[in-house]
């Protein structure tokens, strides 16, 4: 109550207004302690200048709790290189600024929890990047709903969130269930599916039977693509998400996944089928050790096409990694790009005079026509190496 009334500050009384009114609007029963929050609004293509001069106004206090941001719209070290006006760096420049002075920190990345900000089972957190709040709820079972950056932002601040949705047991129930007629190989098939399921379920929760022995890199693309596609924000898989077994599927609505319908999700993602490609990109979300690992071997004794650049997104610690066990090297000798806090998405693609994108993420290939300006192809990540090479699709 001290906080409301401007007890601990203009700030603090600003977050809290902001936290109790979204309290209030999902009624709430009461306000929660988080342990982490990951706070998107970073890149300024998509906060501009209003955005920036909010978060300063915020600058008076400092988080309480650890938290990380979601990806610039720009390699805060190798901007030039990706051929960013100075204008914008500088712009963004700022903003990592101020949310530094506000004590955050700056890992700027989608997938924070492969860079050691990963929660617990069952913790209760405040994320707001839409494929690491699925990855959250879904995968290491903490317990998130779909944040803004403002209400994250407050998170962090106040070190409380509202006690209502994916927090709250009942929420968590499957409302769907899918059953898969049809083996997955590749990440780019679980970015097919859950375009596909997203469509379907809307903002429910799916449940998947038929996922056998899926990687850590298959659930990521799997949680990107649900939430950019339905605004899912918790999926479970049978026998492999840790409350997939302890949930209740009867009684709900079941259907299947064929091989036609992956066929058809793939179609549906690409707004161009042939033709040159100016930039092939893969990191949506960012990339993974093991990722790397396959692009370094895709890659290696190729050379990237003259008229076309191969971008790799990922996070500082993964490129790090990357560089010590010689990945980093066969992908650059190879022509290829490693670039770190940003990606396609946030990145001011639609300055840089690409036409052409090809990617192997169902939500870049969502998000990038619209956002980016772009025609886009949409393949697996060995069709994106090869279009690399070859300069066309």
């Amino acid at each position: 109550m001290a906080i409301m009334q401007g007890g601990d500050g203009p700030v603090k009384q600003k977050a809290m207004e902001i936290l109790v009114a979204l309290g209030e609007i999902f009624n709430a029963d009461k306000l929660i302690d988080i342990e982490s929050t990951q706070i998107s609004g970073v890149s300024y293509k998509t906060i501009g200048d209003a955005g920036l001069h909010w978060i300063e106004s915020m600058l008076s206090e400092k988080v309480v709790i650890p938290s990380t941001l979601n990806p610039t719209g720009i390699d805060l070290r190798l901007w030039r290189q990706m051929g960013i006006a100075e204008e914008f760096a500088r712009k963004q420049m700022q903003i990592i600024d101020v949310y530094s002075k506000l004590g955050v920190k700056t890992l700027c990345s989608c997938t924070p929890y492969l860079s050691g900000h990963s929660p617990k089972f069952k913790d209760h957190i405040a994320w707001s990047e839409s494929s690491a709040v699925c990855y959250a709820n879904s995968i290491l079972g903490a317990r998130t709903n779909r944040e803004g950056g403002p209400s994250a932002l407050a998170s962090a601040l106040i070190g409380k969130t509202a006690n209502y949705g994916y927090h709250l047991d009942e929420n968590r129930q499957p409302t769907m269930c899918i059953d898969l007629d049809v083996h997955l190989h590749e990440e780019s098939d679980f970015s097919a599916l859950g375009i596909s399921i997203g469509k379907k379920v809307n903002n429910g929760v799916p449940y998947f039977t038929g996922i056998k022995n899926p990687s850590v890199d298959s659930l990521k693309s799997l949680a990107a693509a649900l939430a950019a596609s339905g605004g899912v924000a918790l999926y479970h898989v049978e026998s492999v998400t840790p409350e997939s077994n302890s949930i209740k599927v009867g009684g709900i609505e079941t259907i299947s996944f064929t091989s036609d319908e992956l066929v058809s999700s793939y179609d549906s993602l690409s707004t161009i089928q042939s033709g040159p490609v100016d930039l092939v990109t893969i990191g949506c979300p960012h990339a993974s050790l093991s990722e790397m690992k396959k692009i370094a071997t895709l890659v290696k004794g190729k050379k990237i096409a003259k008229n076309t650049k191969f971008w790799i997104f990922t996070s500082v610690g993964v490129k790090l990694m990357a560089e010590r066990f010689g990945y980093l090297r066969d992908i650059v000798k190879a022509g290829g790009e490693v670039y770190t806090d940003c990606c396609m998405v946030v990145a001011p693609i639609e300055q840089l005079d690409f036409k052409t994108m090809a990617v192997n993420s169902g939500k870049a290939a969502v998000y990038s026509p619209s956002a980016s300006n772009v025609e886009v192809v949409f393949g697996t990540t060995g069709r994106c190496v090869d279009i690399a090479v070859k300069g066309f699709a």
